[in-house]
């Protein structure tokens, strides 16, 4: 089984970011290798992760300068987003590609592996089960993400994080909020927690408070009627009247913090807009506020994709491409992720990737096979359902 690792440095990514994740470790390639695949991995891939190309080839691996040639044989091409157009065009009917595809929003890219008859294996359409667990990148990425916003907004705070007791007098602990307590929320607020801050936190999900609880925040509890989950943990979506009553619940919070933290993204949806400039202009001049969901969108009015803005006296952050900033743990956690994901249904009899899509995981994360687009949530998707 011949698999090829980009270098995707390279590769040009929205505002002018670049990636220095990559989708292997020399530890994952040691294991593959010795599982019976070939690893060919682009010159330069792990080097802005902090692995040098020898690491590599002391494990096994095969670096290679021309992809486009090795890719013709290809069984299968990982990456950490999606591969180029001009990549895929030239990789053999059958081949896999396993990636971030944001599947939702790049129907042509869907349609277009699709048409070429490769097989599709999306990583945020890995479902959230137990046994998929190890596999879980959208999980893996986000908690990084988590830790990532905390550090960013304590950077930008013109004050602490800790109560500072000392002869000249008492720093107050700053008060951090975070609204939304997924796998990125809980991990901010055990970062924020750990750093000294007071923290607070909100999610439509009644069922987390106990969490939150656990990790030393407290709890904002807001009557807005019924709400909850889908099956793969997501919080639903509100209706406008939630939303609503929702906001403003959450001024007095938000007009009393330091430092907020939103975390709410909807699978396969625009993020909602939690945060108003009116809203904005009520916190402390100095404030800071990280929008995670900025780049799709963003939860908060005012804030710019790849960007750090003022808006109304406050210090609003959407960089983004969060875990990118500890790109050493991205790369190994998601490189662990891909590692557990071919290990699972890998057949050592036939050296190759079994792709049963039976297979509740399978099933759930192939969106291409065959000439066909085989998720139904993305075919409704893209037929406006």
């Amino acid at each position: 089984m011949k698999i090829i690792v980009l270098n995707e440095s390279k590769i040009p990514m929205p505002l002018s970011n670049v990636e220095k994740r990559c989708a292997v470790t020399p530890s994952s390639v040691q294991r593959l290798v010795k599982k019976g695949a070939e690893l060919h991995i682009e010159s330069g891939a792990g080097l802005l992760s902090g692995y040098a190309d020898k690491e590599y080839v002391d494990v096994g691996g095969i670096i290679i300068d021309d992809v486009n040639s090795a890719l013709l044989t290809a069984d299968m091409l990982v990456s950490v987003n999606k591969p180029a157009e001009s990549q895929l065009s030239v990789m053999k009917k059958g081949a896999i590609v396993v990636g971030h595809l944001d599947p939702f929003f790049e129907q042509p890219l869907v349609e277009s592996i699709a048409n070429k008859g490769l097989t599709a294996i999306s990583v945020e359409m890995i479902p959230r089960s137990s046994r998929a667990q190890k596999m879980d990148a959208l999980s893996s990425q986000a908690s990084l993400a988590g830790y990532v916003m905390v550090m960013q907004a304590a950077n930008y705070l013109p004050s602490i994080l800790p109560m500072m007791m000392t002869p000249s007098g008492t720093i107050k602990p700053a008060k951090v909020f975070i609204i939304g307590a997924g796998v990125a929320g809980l991990q901010a607020i055990a970062t924020a927690k750990r750093l000294g801050a007071n923290v607070l936190a909100y999610d439509t999900r009644p069922v987390v408070a106990e969490q939150v609880e656990s990790l030393g925040g407290k709890f904002l509890k807001i009557d807005i009627g019924e709400t909850g989950q889908t099956k793969d943990g997501y919080a639903k979506e509100l209706t406008d009247e939630q939303k609503a009553k929702q906001q403003d619940a959450q001024r007095d919070a938000i007009a009393d913090s330091d430092i907020v933290i939103t975390t709410a993204q909807l699978f396969g949806r625009k993020p909602p807009v939690l945060i108003s400039k009116e809203t904005l202009a009520l916190m402390k001049p100095g404030s800071v506020v990280v929008d995670m969901a900025a780049q799709s969108g963003g939860n908060v009015e005012g804030s710019v994709a790849g960007e750090v803005a003022q808006v109304n006296g406050v210090t609003v952050i959407g960089t983004g491409n969060w875990s990118q900033a500890v790109a050493r743990a991205a790369t190994d956690m998601y490189a662990n992720n891909i590692y557990n994901l071919v290990d699972e249904f890998y057949d050592t009899e036939t050296n190759a990737f079994g792709l049963n899509l039976e297979d509740d995981i399978l099933s759930g994360c192939v969106i291409a096979h065959n000439g066909a687009i085989t998720n139904d949530m993305l075919t409704n998707a893209y037929k406006g359902a």
